[in-house]
């Protein structure tokens, strides 16, 4: 792929729109350096110097998408709490649209707080509560995501395993839009074992890949092409769910591309740099969804997806990119 083909689909892709279901979260970032030990323990002493905080989970596929397109919204659940305004703070500032988040007050927005210090990442502290929702919530997620998807061009489930895709969910949603000819990706977590038959795209890790396939993974080799239990693995996804695409991250490897009756693909890694691989998945299927929609084969669409996420694990913290990083990125890698 050339910059001239790419410029052409991210300007197709600036009038694309997308809905995004699943685990939202706020991801907080308390940024400090390390000097000395505790006298109480045997743990570094961290001392602040500044704090951040950024939409995370499922957020942050829609974060991704923002710079591209003319329109993103945001479907998944909150509490009542003040973590839960915040996120909506953030995301207002994204131009990223709030309304189809669904509150309950019986819940707290879920946080995941992280310490770095010197670009090590000391500890992260969760609080969440993992549990499937109510029918009550359901039908009130069901409702808000009807009004939205004449108004999409594709559909992304973002699945963190903690409660909000539950099968009943993810059908309705899934007949909905397919009902209404939209595209549609996910991004899988293999704790929450879902049938993920009727969606377009599956984007699993290679980890998550083996784990759904009932594999065991003795390692990856050099050559993604010539693996064998992978190639077993990605054989066993497309028939097992009926998809069209599976989309397999590998790490350091790249990714490699199963398409139903073609031979796979592999693109190997464009990152130069690695500094932090936290949101490196979402920034993947978020690329590779809006390059589909833009008018790019599914081989175009992987190739995008893998220079826009050698980008983002240069960066620290959960990070996105641009539209010029991007061209950038592609050019340096010609």
């Amino acid at each position: 792929m050339n910059s001239e083909r790419l410029q052409h689909l991210l300007a197709a892709a600036s009038s694309c729109h997308f809905l995004i279901v699943g685990d939202v979260m706020l991801d907080e970032f308390v940024w400090g350096r390390v000097s000395r030990i505790s006298p109480e323990a045997p743990v570094p002493v961290v001392e602040v110097e500044k704090e951040t905080s950024y939409p995370g989970g499922a957020a942050n596929v829609a974060r991704n998408l923002r710079p591209f397109c003319a329109g993103v919204h945001l479907c998944g659940l909150v509490g009542e709490d003040l973590h839960a305004s915040r996120l909506r703070e953030l995301l207002a500032e994204e131009f990223i649209s709030s309304n189809a988040l669904v509150t309950d007050a019986t819940r707290s927005t879920i946080v995941k707080t992280r310490i770095v210090a010197r670009q090590q990442q000391v500890v992260r502290v969760d609080r969440e509560k993992r549990m499937k929702i109510s029918t009550e919530v359901l039908e009130r997620s069901c409702s808000v995501i009807s009004t939205i998807l004449p108004t999409v061009d594709a559909v992304i489930f973002e699945d963190y395993g903690k409660g909000f895709l539950q099968q009943s969910l993810k059908d309705r949603v899934t007949e909905m839009a397919r009902s209404a000819g939209k595209y549609l990706a996910a991004d899988p977590n293999p704790a929450n074992p879902l049938d993920w038959c009727g969606v377009d795209l599956l984007k699993p890790n290679r980890s998550e890949a083996f784990s759904m396939a009932g594999i065991p993974d003795n390692g990856a080799g050099p050559n993604p092409l010539l693996d064998a239990s992978l190639l077993e693995v990605g054989d066993i996804l497309l028939k097992k769910w009926d998809l069209s695409a599976l989309l397999v991250t590998l790490g350091e490897h790249g990714m490699i591309l199963f398409q139903r009756g073609e031979a796979p693909y592999h693109t190997p890694t464009r990152a130069r740099e690695v500094f932090d691989v936290s949101g490196a998945g979402d920034t993947a299927i978020a690329l590779h969804t809006l390059a589909i929609c833009a008018g790019a084969t599914p081989c175009e669409a992987a190739e995008i997806s893998n220079h826009a996420s050698g980008v983002v694990v240069a960066k620290l913290g959960t990070a996105t990119l641009t539209a010029k990083e991007l061209l950038h990125a592609l050019s340096k890698n010609a």
